[in-house]
């Protein structure tokens, strides 16, 4: 018997579409990062979460019927199959394929979240709070690609951003939001509307949090244009992050959270240590702004 969290994913994969009735033949890669996504030749998409997320799992599950009940267009589970399948403590989610999609422009992202924003939370579970320090001290404390003077320096990094965001006025809002609202995460077919993937990190909180990645996209990174930009601002409704007096709170916060995953990546991938490493250099102010950083 294999020791917990000793199975390889393509092996999770193949145990979990025996049990579900799913044929993983050929099953091909799509992404690795927290959470591995395979796309089947039956046109489902296999998403098998990270160790210990059962919860999560059904989680998004509920939240995908939700949503799609409430008017909000979101992938949706395969009804045909049995799920979630758990193996070695990893579950495994079956998605609709949605075939042929783009990344959302700026502004579809920002009418998507207009909108999101506006439904009032499900009555039949409940979402969890958003917590932007969830898991952050831990990656620091245990990676083991940090030296011990990258080490420290993160951990009070995160203490002093910790401090600051509980000094914070009372959110003036406070709504469903996604939790990582970017272009990816909001794709668009060709005959249909624009659908939000990702739902492990739907939850309550405020709303700037849907807003920074596209705010800091635009003012740290020059990965947005000022057109562009704008044109995400206007289809939300007129808020600009980068003119609010908390803007460089929620971004640096932000940017911790992105230098964290790729932390997170660094124990099994050369090039995320890499990344991790010129990410906490741009963070402790070695390399100039605009900073360009790899995505994984």
């Amino acid at each position: 018997m294999n020791s917990p969290g000793s199975t390889s994913v393509e092996e999770i994969l193949t145990q979990a579409a025996a049990v579900a009735g799913a044929d993983a033949t050929g099953a091909v890669p799509i992404r690795t990062g927290a959470h591995a996504i395979y796309k089947l030749r039956c046109g489902i998409i296999a998403r098998i979460g990270k160790p210990g997320s059962m919860d999560a799992a059904r989680r998004e599950l509920w939240v995908s019927r939700w949503l799609n009940e409430s008017g909000i267009d979101t992938v949706e589970a395969a009804s045909s199959l049995d799920q979630p399948i758990v193996v070695d403590d990893r579950p495994v989610t079956w998605w609709q394929l949605i075939p042929d999609h783009r990344p959302a422009t700026p502004a579809e992202l920002g009418e998507a979240l207009q909108r999101l924003h506006s439904v009032a939370a499900p009555t039949t579970f409940t979402l969890p709070e958003y917590d932007p320090f969830s898991g952050l001290l831990e990656t620091i404390e245990f990676a083991t690609t940090l030296d011990d003077g990258d080490r420290g320096w993160l951990t009070q990094h995160e203490q002093q951003l910790r401090s600051r965001y509980q000094r914070l006025p009372a959110p003036r809002r406070h709504c469903v939001i996604h939790g990582d609202a970017w272009q990816g995460n909001l794709v668009v077919p060709p005959d249909g509307p624009p659908t939000f993937l990702d739902l492990d990190k739907i939850s309550t909180g405020r709303p700037e949090w849907d807003l920074i990645q596209l705010a800091v996209d635009h003012s740290d990174f020059n990965r947005l244009t000022t057109a562009d930009y704008q044109s995400f601002v206007t289809a939300y409704g007129g808020t600009d992050m980068t003119a609010t007096p908390d803007f460089r709170i929620f971004a640096d916060i932000q940017e911790l959270r992105w230098t964290a995953f790729a932390i997170t990546l660094s124990t099994r991938n050369p090039g995320a240590e890499t990344e991790a490493a010129h990410r906490i250099a741009c963070l402790r102010g070695r390399i100039d702004k605009p900073w360009t950083w790899q995505a994984f």
